[in-house]
């Protein structure tokens, strides 16, 4: 049984409690604004149907979590996503391209007027309008919230796509645009959130583990939060959907830890195995590059005693021959009475 005071913005119907009932609307405007600050300012949106209605059997499926189109017309994707799964930035980039195709279903707020006019013979026709009108499109954004780490996105929080020239980093066209918001890269303490938009992302992170809503946490849109997902407000049928939610997000969680950790054992012992044998290649590599240099040693060292026993046997006085051949005065005089029991090998 869940013990949180707060749903679960991570399970579907806690995302729906929380962002997508009509009662939502404030705090969905809230979270977009501090998403789009700088970019986009948000007066009011309204909810759209969720499920693509195409012709083509397998764009039917497409049920977005939330869709919605703003006062100034531009139409937003929000997604959540518990859990990896493969292929899921192509999936992202399918449903806001799908969202980009659905405009032209759309009437858009400004509807062009054609004017009419009659040609020489008195017919009724229409004037003629730029051909590229047809395509002028609103923006379509598409917001994804993570509970996982995706590869192929940076290891960071955040990540903005656009539609930019890949080398002055100009953006070309701004009506398509994605943020990724991977969670689980997301470290700060409530001590170090200083502006609104990052007291959100904590609060959505964390706040399934609170019992209260935290006192640091004064705006008024916290206090409207703090009604708006207690579980305890929940209805009944909610509360019942709410509670299968959570099992089931367990479940994930618990099954994805499990792939963890046996990709986990499976990597340390794949590692274990490498290891092993590149100590082994190394291992060789430095005897041979050792011995290489033993050899190199011992032979320089053998040249040194040849020549100092040549130019000994050509009567250079002791001094001469060390500072030659850098060998002791001793090593030289050893040197002649190993001459001299070897003499017969000379």
């Amino acid at each position: 049984m869940n013990m949180s005071r707060f749903v679960n913005p991570f399970t579907d119907l806690g995302f729906k409690v929380i962002f997508g009932q009509p009662a939502s609307k404030g705090l969905l405007i809230t979270l977009l604004n501090e998403l789009l600050a700088g970019e986009h300012h948000i007066e009011d949106l309204c909810f759209l149907d969720k499920e693509d209605h195409a012709d083509n059997v397998h764009d039917k499926g497409i049920i977005y979590d939330l869709y919605c189109r703003t006062d100034s017309g531009e139409y937003i994707i929000v997604e959540m996503q518990n859990r990896w799964h493969s292929h899921f930035l192509d999936r992202t980039l399918y449903y806001v391209c799908r969202a980009v195709g659905r405009l032209t279903e759309l009437p858009p707020p400004d509807t062009i007027k054609i004017p009419v006019e009659k040609d020489t013979d008195g017919m009724v026709c229409e004037s003629s309008v730029p051909y590229g009108s047809r395509y002028r499109l609103s923006t379509v954004y598409g917001i994804f919230l993570m509970n996982f780490k995706e590869d192929g996105l940076d290891k960071k929080f955040r990540t903005d796509i656009v539609l930019a020239d890949r080398d002055t980093g100009r953006v070309v066209n701004p009506h398509l645009r994605q943020i990724y918001l991977q969670f689980p890269y997301f470290n700060k303490e409530l001590a170090e959130c200083e502006t609104l938009y990052e007291k959100l992302m904590y609060a959505l992170k964390n706040m399934n583990d609170w019992n209260r809503m935290p006192d640091a946490l004064k705006e008024q849109v916290f206090k409207y939060l703090d009604q708006l997902a207690a579980v305890a407000n929940l209805s009944e049928e909610n509360r019942i959907a709410y509670d299968k939610a959570v099992d089931r997000y367990r479940v994930s969680r618990i099954v994805e830890e499990d792939i963890r950790r046996e990709a986990t054992e499976e990597g340390l012992k794949e590692g274990r195995e490498k290891g092993r044998e590149e100590g082994r290649e190394e291992g060789m590599k430095k005897g041979r590059e050792e011995g290489r240099e033993e050899g190199m040693k011992k032979g320089r060292e053998e040249e040194r005693l040849s020549n100092a026993l040549k130019m000994k046997a050509k009567g250079l006085d002791y001094e001469t021959i060390s500072d030659i051949t850098g060998l002791s005065i001793q090593e030289i005089e050893k040197l002649g009475i190993d001459d001299r029991r070897d003499e017969g090998k000379l």
